[in-house]
């Protein structure tokens, strides 16, 4: 097995190749940890500097007027879904009696961006090790599900680009996943869903104030962390904007960004772990589902109708 570590190099590479999709990047990492192949390189490093730097480099592949626009339309939809959404976490995980923090973790997952905000909101309610990683597997779980399956129903149910790329915006937990179903949906899924998608992150700011106020007696608020690679994306869009000349270079500029979000799936893939998938608890995991279904259903509707 240990000269199987050598796909820990050999796959990397095969993120830059047009034919190695995003959901085929995602496999690879799950398929080599469950074969338990041994890690040449510690992979947790990596992968969020290379996730977050990939976004801003698709910054430089966007339309400001479009950015704007796609930001005016979604700003209310993302308020609504993100309130909503963190709110029924909080009543269903009461009602199936799941642990407080485990609650608050998969909901402002749900609610805002994944893995991003259960990082931002798990050293502000000081939540176990473990609590965190109950929330991570069932967080994991339900992107990996969502970045096969949201191309397949857009496609089935004959969704616009533009209702794609709104839908698994708000609908789908994680950056990547999102980037990574928008992005085999089409370019302008892409755009759309990517700018909806880091607007929706900007609500890890307010939300984590809203943490701090319920859990007022226990909560630190020093601890809350500014997604700042968003403020470089928009500089990137600005750049592009401004300094028109260099077009042709941004257009490689973004596509090194594409691959690179591939290529962060990828890392994320190796990031699964059976254990953790075993311990989080049925529980948990009826919460993230039931959450997701809300979500991912009611906005489906939303864009279906009208």
């Amino acid at each position: 097995m240990k000269r199987l570590s050598a796909l820990y190099y050999i796959i990397p590479f095969l993120c830059l190749m047009p034919f190695f999709t995003a959901p085929i990047a995602l496999a690879s990492g799950i398929l080599l940890t469950l074969l338990k192949i041994h890690k040449p390189y510690d992979i947790k490093k990596h992968t969020s500097t290379i996730l977050q730097w990939s976004i801003v480099l698709m910054g430089f592949g966007m339309s400001l007027e479009k950015v704007i626009q796609t930001s005016q339309t979604g700003v209310w939809l993302t308020a609504a879904s993100v309130i909503l959404v963190f709110f029924f976490g909080l009543i269903i995980g009461k009602l199936l009696k799941v642990e407080k923090n485990t609650t608050m973790l998969i909901s402002s997952g749900t609610a805002i961006c994944g893995g991003s905000a259960i990082a931002a909101v798990s050293p502000i309610i000081n939540a176990k090790n473990n609590q965190i990683s109950f929330a991570l597997t069932v967080v994991f779980v339900l992107n990996a599900v969502a970045l096969f399956i949201f191309p397949v129903i857009g496609h089935a149910l004959d969704m616009s680009q533009e209702n794609f790329g709104y839908w698994s915006a708000i609908a789908i937990h994680d950056t990547s996943s999102v980037v990574g179903a928008a992005a085999a949906y089409g370019s302008e899924s892409l755009e759309i869903a990517t700018t909806v998608k880091l607007t929706r992150t900007l609500w890890i700011i307010p939300l984590s104030f809203l943490v701090v106020f319920i859990n007022r007696k226990e909560s630190k608020l020093s601890k809350i962390k500014i997604p700042w690679f968003i403020l470089y994306f928009v500089i990137a869009i600005l750049v592009a904007y401004f300094i028109p000349q260099y077009a042709e270079t941004y257009n490689h500029i973004n596509w090194l960004g594409k691959r690179g979000m591939t290529l962060a799936l990828f890392l994320i893939g190796t990031s699964f772990s059976l254990e953790d998938l075993r311990t989080a608890g049925l529980k948990s995991f009826i919460l993230g589902i039931s959450l997701w279904i809300i979500i991912s259903v009611g906005t489906l509707f939303f864009f279906i109708n009208f």
